[in-house]
């Protein structure tokens, strides 16, 4: 049977939540890897969260006719509903449009901002599955890329909104991983271009070690708002990967053991930590620094632990594929990606 032919009986056969007996022996339902964008695609954009104003809009369709795609905008893309850009039904209606409409092969997430763990209950999981794209963004994106490879297998990624800085470093990891679709891919904790003395910047290892699964993770924040719900990660066989933004040490502690005692980060096998950009305390607080939070709430799970990747609220940033085997190689001080993340 063809792959699109299975895919089509998936409402059949799951309903609204996924048949036990369908599951593979780890719990999990079967990949899917969407089909590679070709120059010309036509990509659609979607604000699922915060309202973005017309210069984040305009950015965002400039970036994406940069890279030699085709845009259109979601209908309720300009709609406003206090911190969110429109209702909850109008950003769920526009997420999914854009799956369900064949003209469209990419979605692209204009930016994130506060709103889409709200979407959660609500998304048509099987219209997703059925109708297989890439789906792009990071921060609060982190929710809908996590939930739907959980609920659809479907490989999400993390990587630049359509309104970020799109330099040669982020567009050579899109290309090579979601155009030419290559069989591997290397992310390495060195020689990327966001250079600063910041100490948020500083790359440092926090436990040494070899550690592979799938990929998953994101904004810290976002994780620790899931954890204890039904959308929670799931950490069996998991290389996390986390990242954050202006929050002082003591709530990346609060997060973080949150997540050490929901068993998150006790079962994963290890974790790839991007950069915490502006985490560090204000002058005269009496407080660790985030460096020493970090190793506070990490060293001791004995898990290869690294700190200071591409990929976080920073303007260099790689593209990781959520659900994709991946290595962790501490002394190599690399991340890799091990298999091909599109058809």
């Amino acid at each position: 049977m063809k792959r699109r032919d299975f895919n089509s009986l998936w409402p059949v056969l799951l309903g609204t939540g996924a048949s036990t007996s369908l599951l593979n022996s780890n719990g999990a339902l079967p990949i899917i890897k969407p089909p590679r964008l070709k120059p010309g695609d036509l990509i659609g954009l979607i604000t699922p969260g915060s309202f973005a104003p017309d210069t984040a809009m305009q950015k965002a369709v400039n970036n994406i006719k940069s890279l030699g795609f085709r845009v259109k905008l979601a209908k309720n893309i300009r709609a406003k509903r206090g911190y969110n850009a429109g209702t909850d039904q109008q950003r769920l209606d526009d997420l999914h449009s854009m799956f369900a409409d064949p003209s469209v092969k990419g979605v692209w997430c204009v930016r994130g901002g506060y709103g889409c763990t709200r979407l959660l209950p609500l998304i048509d999981y099987n219209l997703i599955r059925n109708n297989p794209k890439v789906m792009i963004g990071y921060s609060d994106i982190t929710a809908l890329s996590n939930v739907i490879f959980q609920k659809t297998g479907l490989i999400g990624f993390h990587g630049p909104v359509g309104s970020s800085e799109i330099a040669n470093f982020s567009a050579g990891h899109f290309k090579a991983l979601l155009m030419e679709g290559r069989t591997t891919h290397l992310i390495q904790l060195k020689g990327h271009p966001n250079k600063s003395s910041d100490e948020d910047f500083l790359p440092h290892t926090i436990h040494h070690g070899i550690a592979r699964g799938q990929l998953a993770g994101g904004n810290l924040s976002i994780l620790a708002s899931i954890a204890g719900t039904t959308y929670e990660l799931k950490p069996d066989n998991k290389l996390l990967f986390l990242e954050d933004i202006s929050e002082k040490p003591y709530r990346i502690d609060r997060m973080l053991t949150q997540l050490r005692q929901s068993g998150l980060l006790t079962k994963v096998n290890g974790l790839a930590l991007g950069i915490f950009a502006d985490c560090k305390a204000d002058p005269g607080d009496e407080t660790l620094k985030l460096k020493e939070t970090l190793a506070d709430r990490l060293k001791s799970l004995s898990k290869p632990t690294q700190y200071g990747y591409p990929f976080g609220h920073i303007k260099h940033q790689c593209i990781l594929p959520i659900g994709i085997s991946a290595e962790l190689n501490t002394r190599q001080q690399t991340l890799r990606i091990l298999e091909r993340v599109v058809t």
